[in-house]
């Protein structure tokens, strides 16, 4: 509203919708991104917002539907997707090294880091994983129940089938109770991030 105030030289009390058309918005994105230095993702989820408001519009006056349809049909803007980088070996190893070993919750925070290092687990994943989720033996593995409700197995190499052997002996649980419990007591008590 005040882009349009300051280019339209109109209050926004006084501005009509027709004035709200595709050249007005394509400045104000492009204003956002030159004057005010932002992302163009910011600009990308501006341009969302702004698509939404015209969605809704477009129920509440059909008679500017030629005014809408420019709009709604306005491209999101390309932008390069920068590579998440991954831990090279000594940050690995120091991160693994911070957990006190002598503490419950250091053993606990120990476990957690080894195998979400070793298998890429989520942290929804990891923090909702259930005992009778981890596989040993042969063919260790955790099953996953991970992002779009998507079922997979992730391998685990012995080390880390190991460690979590004896951090479940550690905590003696049960099947349907989760393997990285916030407390001991803890452990059986359901919390509403690792059920949904």
């Amino acid at each position: 509203m005040r882009f349009a105030q300051k280019r339209l030289r109109t209050a926004p009390n006084k501005l009509a919708f027709e004035k709200l058309d595709a050249p007005l918005i394509a400045a104000f994105l492009s204003d956002l991104e030159k004057e005010r230095g932002v992302t163009v993702r910011t600009r990308n989820l501006r341009l969302t917002a702004i698509r939404s408001f015209f969605r809704f519009a477009a129920y509440e006056m059909p008679t500017r539907s030629a005014q809408i349809q420019r709009v709604l049909a306005m491209p999101a803007k390309r932008f390069d997707r920068k590579l998440i980088d991954f831990l090279t070996r000594p940050e690995a190893d120091a991160l693994l090294a911070a957990p006190d070993m002598t503490t419950w919750i250091g053993r606990r925070d120990h476990a957690l880091l080894l195998t979400t290092l070793q298998t890429g687990l989520r942290l929804s994943e990891a923090t909702g994983l259930r005992r009778q989720h981890v596989m040993f033996g042969t063919g260790a593995h955790v099953e996953i129940l991970g992002k779009g409700r998507k079922q997979r197995a992730v391998p685990l190499c012995k080390p880390v089938a190991d460690l979590l052997v004896a951090w479940l002996d550690e905590l003696d649980l049960v099947q349907d109770v989760v393997v990285f419990p916030a407390h001991v007591a803890d452990a059986s008590v359901p919390m509403p991030w690792r059920d949904s």
